[in-house]
């Protein structure tokens, strides 16, 4: 457990349910039509399931798995009623977060003998790339970290000029080469300057286009070489920034972007705005990459470290895991 998830207490628990608020109300709405007049876990109740959870956006492929490991259960148990289904679906979705979401997977204290620390964050305009790089600077400046932050995203003024604000908000200290620079170089000076600074996290924003696979390609391997010319075994992370709330466009993206580079984590924002919120399950999923924070709300605090069962509880916030 990492230094963050020590500090899972009252006001994360109440940040989080309120941000799963509404995912929460429209998916058990609906298992609440699907299930009205049944007693009995069986094949209609099932078929109705299927589509409660594709239209909470959990995914084709990631619903198939947990209906199949529900018909598994309802077969090995003969009789399982409706009032049993939330409980057990609950233990399943645990389950398949956990094949995905192991916290070796996952840096959260930053090793010793890697400094500085460097992560790589990739994803397009508009689902708080930046914002989440702030949050996560703040996160480490709490810890006392010393942070710089790298304007590798040189196609917009607003980008550079957004990490800008959210470094002297968080105060830490900022690299950047301008507007139209090399997003190669910027990060390589980065991590010059973070390595002659003695720093210990460089965080580099990358440009959030999604332009043609190739292009796209080339673009983050360069940055990743550049990186690696200073450090060897850098970047330690790759974390790509998906917006629950575009749901099924958040499979698309993340498809791009592994197919891509080699992501490493995931950060799911703006659960707070949407109903959602089953994205997370089936991204982490599908593409077999660790949900590492997600945002539930606009605060400097609401980015968490993803706890996979205090989402689920939230999620299902009637009963708690034991």
């Amino acid at each position: 457990m990492g230094f963050f998830g020590k500090l899972f207490g009252k006001q994360e628990k109440e940040d989080l349910d309120k941000g799963l608020e509404k995912t929460r109300q429209g998916f058990f709405s609906k298992i609440s039509r699907a299930v009205a007049g049944k007693t009995k876990v069986d094949d209609d109740v099932l078929d109705e399931l299927e589509q409660v959870l594709i239209a909470s956006d959990v995914g084709v492929d990631t619903t198939i798995k947990i209906i199949e490991r529900i018909e598994e259960r309802v077969a090995r148990d003969k009789y399982v009623t409706t009032a049993e289904l939330n409980n057990l679906l609950k233990d399943e979705i645990v389950q398949l977060l956990a094949e995905n979401n192991s916290e070796d997977d996952l840096v959260y204290d930053l090793p010793e003998g890697k400094k500085p620390y460097v992560i790589l964050v990739v994803g397009v305009n508009g689902v708080g790339k930046t914002t989440t790089i702030g949050k996560i600077a703040n996160k480490y400046k709490q810890q006392g970290k010393k942070i710089v932050l790298g304007a590798g995203d040189t196609f917009r003024a607003a980008a550079v000029d957004q990490l800008q604000i959210w470094a002297d908000r968080v105060g830490c200290d900022f690299y950047s080469k301008g507007m139209e620079a090399d997003p190669a170089a910027v990060a390589y000076e980065t991590i010059r300057h973070a390595i002659e600074h003695e720093y210990d996290l460089a965080i580099v924003d990358t440009a959030g286009r999604l332009h043609n696979n190739k292009a796209l390609m080339r673009e983050l391997e360069k940055i990743k070489r550049s990186i690696s010319k200073q450090i060897d075994g850098a970047p330690h992370e790759v974390m790509l920034v998906l917006d629950a709330s575009t749901g099924q466009n958040a499979f698309m993206q993340a498809t791009h972007f592994t197919k891509a580079t080699d992501v490493s984590c995931l950060a799911l924002t703006k659960l707070d705005g949407t109903a959602k919120g089953g994205v997370v399950i089936g991204v982490s999923d599908q593409f077999k990459i660790p949900v590492k924070y997600i945002g539930v709300g606009e605060g400097i605090d609401h980015l968490q470290e993803f706890e996979k069962k205090e989402f689920v509880n939230s999620f299902f916030i009637d009963s708690d895991l034991k």
